[in-house]
């Protein structure tokens, strides 16, 4: 078995020299031999920082070059059955999202919006090599989910709120909030609650996280999560403001959110049990939930309260609608006695009996 391994390595390593070789004869030769070294077949360590690095000034050029640096990545992703292979490749992509130029990332866009919710095409990739690689696709097809839903998020925002050139002033984000309608602030809550649930769906092979380059991977997305706590804290914040003025859909809808995201805290707890809790954004989270139920419970009762009153009206109007025929009636035997302002009294009738005696 470990002749096979051996063997399967150095194909390996002959495909990445190849791939090389053919880079080198191409037109775009330095953008496809810095993509291609930044990931190579090695199954077990991420790519170097200085290839990322070598990658990433690629934006730092002409339009031209950052779209033939996108081109040679997705090709490079779409083209390899290699799990490692297409690991880096996202590894390499995620790295565009959160420290590449402008350039880069505006290139980047124009993918998701051609290919809708799946344009990375990576949900039924499978590396059929080896046992360990069919684990480490599962990371594959998870990862891919990951960094698709991470572009759709920052489509929503505006921005890319995990990038290090995104907007990361906590002051501007608040005043920019007061502008917002309530239902913005909502939809956006949702989106990122959908990319926490998104998170959750790491393959249950943690133990994986031994290896480098998996190791490199959970981290990477550790840092996207941070500040992912620190959206949805801002924007739980400003709601929680705005409870009394939220329409019932808004707070039904809200309420939900909340929650989905409750559902989400044992697993993003287990996957990053070495970054510290942030207890503060939980526990935000659980008072506003509260507030909300209290919210909702209130209007319930003031809806059964008008209800009822409205009950107690119907029943008085038709009780007077009953009354005023019998007091109509009872005015008809009422008769005037004495002259002027004479006296009204009633005269009950009495059927008289006439004799037909003579």
């Amino acid at each position: 078995m470990s002749g096979l391994k051996k063997l399967r390595n150095l194909i390996d390593i002959l495909k990445d020299k190849a791939s090389l070789i053919k880079a080198t004869l191409s037109t775009a030769a330095s953008v496809n031999v810095a993509v291609l070294l930044s990931t190579t077949h090695d199954p077990s360590s991420p790519p170097p920082e200085k290839r990322v690095a070598v990658v990433l000034a690629l934006g730092n050029g002409s339009r031209l070059t950052a779209c033939s640096c996108i081109d040679a990545i997705m090709a490079r992703l779409h083209g390899t059955h290699s799990a490692p292979v297409a690991i880096k490749c996202l590894f390499t992509i995620h790295n565009i999202i959160t420290r590449g130029s402008f350039i880069l990332n505006d290139q980047l866009s124009f993918y998701p919006s051609s290919g809708g919710r799946n344009f990375l095409n990576l949900s039924t990739f499978r590396d059929c090599s080896g046992a360990e690689m069919w684990e480490l696709s599962s990371w594959v097809r998870w990862y891919a989910g990951f960094v698709e839903q991470n572009l759709m998020v920052s489509k929503v925002l505006g921005y890319y709120f995990c990038s290090s050139s995104g907007t990361n002033n906590d002051k501007n984000k608040e005043e920019r909030f007061l502008t917002f309608l309530d239902s913005d602030l909502s939809r956006e809550l949702d989106v990122l609650v959908d990319f926490a649930e998104r998170i959750c769906e790491v393959p249950d092979s943690l133990y994986l996280q031994r290896n480098d380059l998996v190791y490199e991977v959970v981290r990477l997305v550790s840092e996207d999560y941070r500040l992912l706590q620190l959206e949805i804290f801002l924007r739980v914040s400003e709601l929680a403001n705005r409870t009394e003025n939220l329409s019932d859909g808004e707070l039904t809808l809200m309420l939900n959110t909340l929650q989905r995201f409750e559902d989400c805290k044992e697993r993003l707890l287990l996957l990053f049990a070495n970054r510290k809790r942030n207890d503060r954004m939980w526990d935000l989270v659980s008072e506003t939930k509260m507030k909300l139920i209290t919210t909702r419970e209130k209007r319930e009762g003031l809806r059964l309260v008008t209800m009822a009153g409205r009950r107690i009206d119907e029943s008085l109007n038709q009780s007077t609608r009953f009354r005023k025929p019998l007091m109509a009636a009872e005015s008809e035997n009422l008769f005037f006695f004495g002259s002027g302002g004479g006296a009204l009294v009633a005269l009950d009738r009495v059927p008289l009996a006439v004799s037909t005696v003579g």
